[in-house]
């Protein structure tokens, strides 16, 4: 199943178009993309019987929004594969290096985004899990059962202030517009390996990063385990499961984002969402 945010309101993929939840359902379901993840067994138990194809309709990019508009938590993972580990000059941590981003970063998957002072802006993609029911000291064996479906990700992260926060890394990483989702959740069973699946992410055309997240150090099982162990994960709830190498702090000389720039950033079986920088640092 591919669930979309269509201008606000949450659609369901039906042959080549769009058909609107809470008119499907009778007003069963949505209409908002919380209320459907607030319902997700219910919901996703309707969704492969419901009769939708006759009112699918075609929707342009850019009336697509976040898959999950308003999470109540948005958590972050920390040099999660070994290779961007290595160009960071750190060991791979031994527990999951665990940070958040403000949800009034979120914004969608076609966004412009406006870079803020500092210059430093560098780009992140990720595998971005979607939490479908409330998860509370769940095993790794249970993880991929609380989970609504994925999406793809930026975690666009300003990184002079990033570290200049006493390793606080929140607010450098939550900027309006850091948090690009999209362009749609696809469920686990649509994929065909959910625990391995090509992702990156291009500047203008030239790929700045590749990989699988077979090669993630923690799963996605493994950090709704260790994350629940600690509190509860809840309907909406987003995961950025970690970027690989290439990100442009890491390359010598540094390389950060400028504005006219377009970010393309990719998962294999999800989607491809762009990004485009806009504007010049505000000053002061």
């Amino acid at each position: 199943m591919r669930l979309a945010n269509v201008e606000g309101r949450a659609s369901i993929a039906a042959g080549q178009g769009w058909a609107d939840v809470a008119t499907a359902s009778g007003g069963r379901f949505g209409p908002s993309l919380p209320a459907v993840y607030e319902e997700w067994d219910d919901f996703s138990s309707w969704a492969p019987t419901a009769m939708i194809a006759r009112a699918a309709v075609e929707v342009d990019e850019h009336q697509l929004g976040a898959p999950s508009p308003a999470p109540r938590q948005v958590f972050g993972i920390g040099l999660n594969y070994r290779a961007h580990a290595q160009e960071s000059g750190v060991a791979p941590p031994e527990r999951p290096a665990t940070f958040t981003k403000f949800p009034s970063c979120i914004t969608g998957p076609f966004a412009d985004v406006v870079l803020p002072a500092g210059g430093t802006t560098d780009w992140e993609v990720e595998l971005v899990v979607v939490i479908g029911r409330v998860a509370r000291t769940v095993t790794r064996d249970a993880g991929w059962s609380c989970v609504a479906g994925v999406t793809v990700g930026q975690d666009l992260s300003e990184r002079g202030l990033q570290f200049a926060a006493g390793g606080q890394f929140s607010l450098g990483k939550s900027y309006p517009g850091f948090g690009p989702t999209g362009p749609w959740l696809v469920t686990a069973d649509e994929l065909a390996d959910a625990d391995d699946l090509e992702l990156g992410c291009s500047i203008d055309g030239e790929v700045v990063q590749r990989a699988r997240t077979g090669d993630l150090i923690f799963s996605v099982p493994a950090l709704i385990e260790e994350l629940s162990a600690v509190l509860p994960l809840l309907p909406g709830d987003l995961i950025f499961t970690g970027t690989p190498s290439g990100v442009g702090m890491a390359r010598r000389p540094a390389r950060f984002l400028a504005p006219g720039e377009a970010i393309e950033s990719w998962v294999e079986g999800v989607g491809t969402m762009r990004t485009r920088i806009v504007g010049d640092p505000p000053v002061g």
